[in-house]
């Protein structure tokens, strides 16, 4: 059996000790905020709008869940880490870190496709959109999104966990990241290895593939179609969601491709940051500015008047 011969581990972000901790602290908490509260408005904007409880927006929700998930499960230690100066993290703190880490970003990528479905069904095949995705259907797929993300958590986490770290205790990122720690064990690296690759195939390539399959038929669709107001109406329903998916994966790509350097532990420090913070922060920005139904719900929420707008 693995032993861990360690109790602690000490977070060692890319930004060094002598730099300005105030800027630093003022940016992540900068992002953490406007994460925060634009993902929180967005819950209560299509919780009080009864026109917005259908499954579009149901999915929406789900994705400020994840996005506040996400930002929730690093950023506010890092806060603390920089104020404070302390950067100890207990081992059941590090690793319970790291179990809400990749539940969220497991739910981000099967939610990415779910949405991308429900766009699908919008766009090529709307008169069978109610029968296809009624309540019931929205709630089972929601339920098992974030059952089988939190299942496949636990299959990485434990794994990890079980690992011996008998060498450096000191985790080279601003967080608690799985592949960090797995490059400072001394060994049961092969089991997490083995149960990672099989994570990137089921919850990373396949919804991409099924992502970019839903789109492809979606702009040709589009593309069959004669007007050019229609193929602007068409496209509308779906722009928002292609832009975040467009984010996601650009950002999490990035986290994955670096080619080895000096500098590439800090690279990947910076293409998480943009993927785990930055994202969750544009996401309802984009959905805010792109989405007349949310804008009406939030004119309503601040007690203005407006005028109804097309549907998307």
């Amino acid at each position: 059996m693995n032993q861990t011969l360690i109790d602690d581990f000490h977070i060692k972000p890319f930004f060094s000790p002598s730099s300005d901790k105030i800027l630093i602290f003022n940016i992540f908490l900068f992002i953490y905020l406007i994460g925060l509260l634009m993902n929180l408005l967005i819950l209560v904007v299509i919780y009080v709008n009864d026109h917005l409880h259908v499954p579009l927006y149901i999915f929406l929700c789900n994705l400020s869940c994840i996005d506040i998930c996400s930002i929730t499960s690093t950023i506010p230690k890092l806060l603390d880490i920089i104020l404070s100066g302390n950067n100890t993290i207990s081992f059941a703190q590090c690793f319970t870190q790291t179990f809400f880490f990749l539940v969220a970003a497991s739910a981000e990528d099967m939610l990415l496709f779910i949405m991308a479905y429900d766009r699908y069904v919008a766009v090529c095949n709307p008169l069978h959109y109610h029968h296809l995705l009624n309540k019931k259907i929205c709630i089972l797929f929601v339920f098992a999104i974030w059952v089988s993300a939190s299942l496949n958590s636990l299959l990485m986490t434990i794994p990890a966990s079980k690992m011996s770290f008998c060498g450096s205790n000191i985790v080279h990122h601003f967080f608690c990241e799985a592949n960090t720690l797995t490059r400072m064990s001394c060994a049961g690296k092969n089991i997490f290895y083995t149960i990672v690759y099989f994570e990137l195939l089921m919850f990373g390539l396949c919804p991409f593939l099924c992502s970019l399959t839903s789109y492809v038929k979606i702009l040709n669709v589009i593309l069959q179609i004669k007007s050019r107001d229609g193929k602007k109406k068409a496209f509308s329903t779906c722009s928002s969601h292609l832009a975040v998916i467009i984010l996601y994966y650009t950002t999490g790509a990035s986290m994955y491709i670096i080619p080895p350097s000096k500098y590439s532990h800090v690279i990947e420090q910076i293409a998480t940051i943009l993927c785990t913070a930055v994202t969750p922060m544009l996401n309802p920005l984009i959905y805010t500015l792109r989405n007349k139904e949310v804008k009406k719900g939030l004119r309503k929420i601040l007690g203005m008047k407006y005028q109804v707008d097309n549907e998307l």
